[in-house]
Order: structure tokens, then C-alpha cells, then sequence
């Protein structure tokens, strides 16, 4: 009996084969891993969107302006420690949601909370914008409530913050809210919305929004 083994042209073939196997299994192995990667970027992303307008929705809803302060220490209207001031791109109020991280801490559940976007500080974002949260929980200390108090970065690389008031008396949605202003004084919008503006893994920009309403819309009276 004649023994016969493979021609070097079949071994050949065969390893060509087994490797265009293997090449396409680890193609595929790649491509499942970048789009995990993908979809949990994505995932976190959201994630990270969707706990920054929870929060401010939560702030902003329990906004006030009290009339309960002292008018000799604070006998310019444009000073007195409680207000909401609000344009297109930044909002500045006072707020019954500051929530204690100590037992006992020196605080109460008030505190001044201002929003809005500013050019990163972060090494190698160039560029980049993130959307800043300053919270100050001492209203009647010696700050003005656009001072003072604690500054960080709520969410990161944001194109714009955009912020738009409910007017009742208009039926309609308005640009600017100033509690300082004396036909404002009294009165806060009865719903706030808030839309966030990113980039998505395209470039291409998405926008986000949400809206809140704001339990105590009038001013809490000195009695």
C-alpha cells in the first residue's frame, strides 16, 4: 500500500484558509467591542445628561424670594438676598433644596444656586465648554448672592444652556425673569424649561430638554 500526505500546495491552502477564519473572527470580536465601548459611552453619556436635569429641576422647582429679611441692612431692592434672575444662557435664584452632606452642619435647606456655561479648565479640552453649578448655602452672609460660595462643574462638554420662563399673564414663553424689577417682584414664572445643547459621536448637535414647575411662585410675606 502507497502511502500519500498532503502536497506542500494543500497545506498551503489550508493555512491560507485557517487564517482568513481567523482574521474574520477577530474582526468580528473587534467590531462586538467597539460597539460595546460605543454603547456604554453612550449609556454613561445619557446617564450623566439625565442626573444633571434631574438635579435642576429639583433646584429650580423649590426656588423662592422671601420678603422675610432685614430692610435695614438690605435696603436696596437689588441686593436683598433672595431673588431670580434669569436671562437666555444663566439663571441666579434662591432655592429651598440644599440638602445637608453633615449632620451637624451650620445650614438650613436654603441656599443661592447659580447655572450656567463656561470655557473648561480641563488639561487638553481646549475648546470645550462645560456647564457650571455655584451654590452658596449662607444667603444672609456678607456675599452678594452673585459671590461666595462653592463653584463646580456639573456636566461636562456642553455646547449651550438655554433657559426660557412662563409668563401667565402673556399665555407665553419669556427670555428674561429679574425679581429685582419692580413688576417682577413679588412673582416668579410658574414653570421654567431648561434645554441642553451637546455633540453627539457624528459631531452633530443634539438638544435636550425638560421643563419644571416652581411650587412657590410668590413671594413669601413678611408677617
Amino acid at each position: 500500500m502507497v502511502r500519500r500526505g498532503f502536497t506542500l500546495l494543500e497545506i498551503m491552502v489550508a493555512v491560507a484558509i485557517t487564517a482568513m477564519i481567523g482574521i474574520t473572527i477577530a474582526a468580528a470580536f473587534t467590531s462586538g467591542f467597539r460597539a460595546k465601548e460605543l454603547v456604554e459611552a453612550e449609556a454613561e453619556q445619557y446617564r450623566g445628561l439625565r442626573t444633571t436635569l434631574d438635579r435642576m429641576v429639583r433646584e429650580i422647582g423649590a426656588a423662592f424670594v422671601s420678603d422675610r429679611y432685614d430692610q435695614r441692612r438690605y435696603r436696596d431692592q437689588n441686593d436683598r438676598p433672595t431673588n431670580f434672575i434669569g436671562t437666555r444662557d444663566k439663571l441666579l435664584f434662591t432655592s429651598m433644596a440644599h440638602q445637608r452632606l453633615y449632620a451637624d452642619a451650620k445650614e438650613s435647606d436654603q441656599m443661592v444656586v447659580e447655572y450656567g456655561v463656561r470655557a473648561s479648565t480641563k488639561k487638553g479640552a481646549k475648546g470645550q465648554q462645560d456647564l457650571m453649578r455655584r451654590e452658596n448655602p449662607n444667603l444672609y452672609g456678607e456675599d452678594k448672592m452673585d459671590r461666595g460660595g462653592i463653584e463646580d462643574v456639573l456636566l461636562e462638554d456642553v455646547k449651550r444652556l438655554e433657559f426660557s420662563y412662563w409668563d401667565s399673564d402673556k399665555k407665553d414663553w419669556v427670555n428674561e425673569w429679574d425679581t429685582r424689577k419692580l413688576d417682577r417682584k413679588s412673582i416668579l414664572p410658574t414653570r421654567v424649561r431648561i434645554t441642553l445643547v451637546r455633540a453627539d459621536e457624528g459631531g452633530h448637535e443634539q438638544r435636550y430638554s425638560t421643563e419644571t414647575r416652581i411650587m412657590l411662585n410668590t413671594e413669601i410675606p413678611r408677617f
